[in-house]
C-alpha cells in the first residue's frame, strides 16, 4: 500500500501524518516495533531501500514513513524507488507513506516519481487554505481550544494572516488564552496580529537603516515566503519610516519620550520598539530614505519597474 501526502502547508500535513501514524500504532502496532520514520534527505540510500523492503516483526503490517524523499538528489536511489513504485513492488504487508513538505529536487527521476505517486489511490494534498476554507479552519481550531470568535474578527484574521499556519496556530493559542471566558473580538485580533507584524517590519527596517544588506534581504524574503505581497510590504516599510521621522522630530524638540505615544497618537508598543533605532540616526538620514521610498511609489505606479525589484534595489543602495 502506498500513501502520498504532499503540499505547501506543512502544518496541516504534519498534523495529518502524526494522526495517521498514531492510528496505525493503535490498531496494528501498539508496541511501536513496526513503524519506521526516515529523514530521506540525510539517510543513506541503502538503509532507505532496506527499510522499505523489510518484513513486519511479529505483526501483520509495517509502516515506513519516507520524509521528503523527493528532495533527495541521489539519482540511483530515486531510480530504484521509481521502479519499485511503477512496477508495484511494494510488499503487501508494508505501508509506504511518502511525506513531502520540502521542495522537490531537480533531477529527472524526482519529477517522474512525483507524477507516478500522484496517480496512486491514496493521496492527500495540503495546499494553503484561503478565503472561506481558512476562516472555517480558524473557527474550528478556536472551538477545539474552548474559545469563540466574532464574525468580524474571524474575517479580519483570515484576510490578514498570510500563509504561515505554524504562526497562525500559535496566535490562536494566545488569543484563546487571553480571552478564556469571553468571545475574541476584532480589537483583540488587531492588537495581537498587528503588533507581531510591526515587530517583524521593525527588525527589517532596522537592518535597512543600519546598512545590514544581508539581514535586510533575508527578512524581506522571509516576509515574501509567508505570503506578504510587495505592495503590502512597501506600505508597511513606508509607514515605519514615517513613524521614525515623527518620533525623531518630536525627540529633537522634546528629549522626554514618555509622552511620545500619546502626543503622536502612535501605539505604545510601536514607540517602544522604535526608540532604539530612532535615537541612532539623525532626522536628515531618515528623511532621505523616506524620499527614496516615495520615488519607489511613483515609479511603481507609472510602470517604470516592478515593485519587488525597486524594493530590492532600495535595500541594496542603503
Amino acid at each position: 500500500m502506498i500513501i502520498y501526502i504532499y503540499g505547501e502547508d506543512s502544518f496541516r500535513s504534519r498534523k495529518q501524518l502524526k494522526k495517521m501514524v498514531g492510528e496505525f500504532k493503535q490498531k496494528r502496532d501498539p508496541q511501536g516495533l513496526n513503524v519506521v520514520s526516515l529523514n530521506c534527505t540525510k539517510e543513506d540510500g541503502s538503509k532507505i531501500l532496506s527499510e522499505m523492503m523489510s518484513a513486519p516483526f511479529l505483526a501483520e503490517k509495517r509502516m515506513v514513513v519516507l520524509k521528503n524523499l523527493l528532495t533527495n538528489n541521489d539519482k540511483d536511489l530515486m531510480g530504484q524507488i521509481l521502479e519499485k513504485v511503477t512496477e508495484k513492488k511494494c510488499p503487501e504487508d508494508n505501508v509506504w507513506v511518502f511525506y513531502q513538505s520540502d521542495k522537490l529536487s531537480r533531477i529527472k527521476e524526482t519529477k517522474e516519481l512525483d507524477g507516478v505517486l500522484k496517480k496512486e489511490k491514496f493521496i492527500q494534498v495540503f495546499d494553503f487554505l484561503k478565503g472561506f476554507q481558512l476562516a472555517d479552519w480558524i473557527k474550528k481550531e478556536i472551538t477545539e481550544l474552548g474559545g469563540s470568535i466574532s464574525s468580524d474578527a474571524l474575517s479580519y484574521l483570515s484576510q490578514n494572516i498570510g500563509t504561515d499556519m505554524w504562526y497562525l496556530k500559535g496566535l490562536l493559542n494566545q488569543l484563546t488564552a487571553y480571552n478564556s471566558k469571553e468571545e475574541i473580538d476584532l480589537k483583540d485580533v488587531q492588537e495581537f496580529l498587528d503588533e507581531d507584524v510591526d515587530d517583524n517590519i521593525f527588525n527589517m527596517v532596522d537592518a535597512i537603516v543600519t546598512g545590514n544588506k544581508k539581514l535586510g534581504f533575508k527578512l524581506l524574503e522571509k516576509q515574501r515566503e509567508i505570503g506578504e505581497d510587495d505592495m503590502k510590504l512597501f506600505l508597511m516599510i513606508l509607514r515605519q519610516f514615517r513613524i521614525l521621522i515623527q518620533m525623531r522630530s518630536f525627540y529633537e524638540e522634546n528629549s522626554n519620550s514618555s509622552d511620545m505615544a500619546k502626543v503622536l497618537g502612535i501605539h505604545p508598543f510601536v514607540v517602544r520598539k522604535s526608540l532604539g533605532i530612532m535615537k541612532k540616526y539623525d532626522l536628515n538620514k531618515l528623511k532621505k530614505l523616506y524620499k527614496q521610498l516615495l520615488q519607489i511609489d511613483i515609479k511603481t505606479k507609472t510602470g517604470v519597474a516592478p515593485q519587488s525589484l525597486l524594493l530590492d534595489l532600495f535595500v541594496q543602495k542603503v
